[in-house]
């Protein structure tokens, strides 16, 4: 074992920190094992075991201090992209039967979908453009 050298034991020592980076998918494990990726290029350059553990501390600390609030801004975001339902809403809609509280019919993204007023007062004849403030199943809620 005395044979080895210590950037090799570097670089086992990063491979098994990928083995739970993979496992757990915990992003902290791979930012330590790049720290140690660090700390075998240091022992490679023939610094002392102080050295080699002082870069392997500093680069995993500066890794979990600036990429991981970063990464959890990102997780946090919602997608830009809307799908499906989401992505009718504040559309504009033509009416092409009578609508009113009770409901009737639009053409929506160019297909027909039953409608109803958001307000149940008002009334929106053939023709006149509306747009979707929500969908409830498959009817859209316009004003």
């Amino acid at each position: 074992m005395n044979d080895i050298d210590a950037w090799v034991w570097w670089l086992v020592g990063a491979a098994a920190l990928g083995i739970p980076l993979v496992v757990t998918a915990m992003p902290e494990f791979g930012m330590f094992a790049v720290g140690a990726v660090a700390g075998a290029i240091v022992a490679g350059l023939g610094f002392g075991a102080v050295a080699q553990v002082l870069v392997f501390i500093v680069v995993s600390v500066a890794l979990i201090a600036v990429v991981r609030p970063i990464a959890a801004r990102h997780s946090a975001q919602r997608p830009q992209l809307a799908t499906g339902v989401d992505a009718l809403r504040g559309k504009q809609a033509v009416v092409l039967e009578r609508v009113d509280g009770s409901g009737g019919r639009i053409k929506l993204a160019g297909e027909i979908w039953s409608a109803r007023a958001l307000d149940s007062d008002r009334t929106y004849e053939v023709g006149q453009a509306v747009d979707v403030v929500e969908i409830e199943g498959a009817t859209a809620i316009v004003i």
